[in-house]
């Protein structure tokens, strides 16, 4: 794997890093030549379900248009319930569409990876003073409203998110959906939780995004109305 990149020669000063590569590296790049992903130029996705509790990892060559899922991980801790966070506090996992901005080699959760809550639609439907902010995927199990993975999972996750960022990657999409939204499986959740009626609309707002991505495999662009809803393209 290239090892050119300042960002990644300034990640692999923190010895977590090191530890990670040492051993995640080898068997990330093997798998990226098993799925035929060229690893020096390459891209990531990632997509959260809360109500199954698993975070996904797809990734593909930057010349292809078509991603593949390369890894599934469990969560392994969960905070708040269904529905998206609002306020600072309310221990609310986010929903909707997100990028990593913040790679932290010496978080208290091992490694993280910052997501940029709120985001433009937060922003607008949430609490205006204090809408709440770090949230990470992280290590550990321990949460209050992010994604914990475990401390051996998130140094896997973190050397892919380091290469992909090291081959180019200026934004590595985060979406985070309540539940897997096809058609089927809204209809049972919005019956097993009739108490998150108040949901449900912003769960009819965000799930093009799901659909567009299940349909074609590849990431619709996504913009924001001054009410906070969303504009799929």
């Amino acid at each position: 794997m290239a090892t050119s990149s300042s960002f990644k020669t300034h990640q692999l000063s923190f010895s977590r890093v090191i530890d990670a590569y040492s051993s995640h590296e080898n068997e990330v790049q093997a798998y990226l030549n098993s799925c035929k992903i060229d690893n020096s130029e390459f891209e990531v996705y990632l997509r959260c379900f809360k109500y199954e509790e698993i975070l996904e990892l797809w990734a593909k060559s930057k010349s292809d248009k078509i991603y593949q899922l390369l890894k599934t991980y469990d969560l392994c801790g969960f905070s708040g319930v269904l529905g998206p966070k609002r306020a600072q506090g309310d221990y609310q996992i986010p929903e909707g569409f997100y990028h990593i901005d913040r790679f932290n080699p010496k978080s208290a959760f091992h490694l993280s990876l910052g997501i940029n809550y709120p985001n433009t639609s937060d922003k607008i439907l949430s609490n205006k003073q204090k809408p709440g902010g770090d949230i990470f995927i992280h290590g550990g199990c321990q949460t209050i409203g992010c994604m914990p993975v475990s401390d051996e999972w998130i140094e896997e996750l973190y050397v892919y998110c380091v290469e992909a960022r090291n081959s180019g990657q200026e934004n590595i999409p985060v979406h985070v959906f309540p539940f897997k939204m096809d058609f089927e499986n809204t209809l049972t959740i919005q019956g097993v939780y009739p108490e998150l009626e108040s949901e449900f609309a912003f769960w009819d707002d965000i799930r093009p995004g799901y659909i567009f991505f299940e349909m074609n495999r590849t990431l619709s662009k996504v913009q924001f109305n001054a009410d906070g809803s969303h504009i799929f393209k």
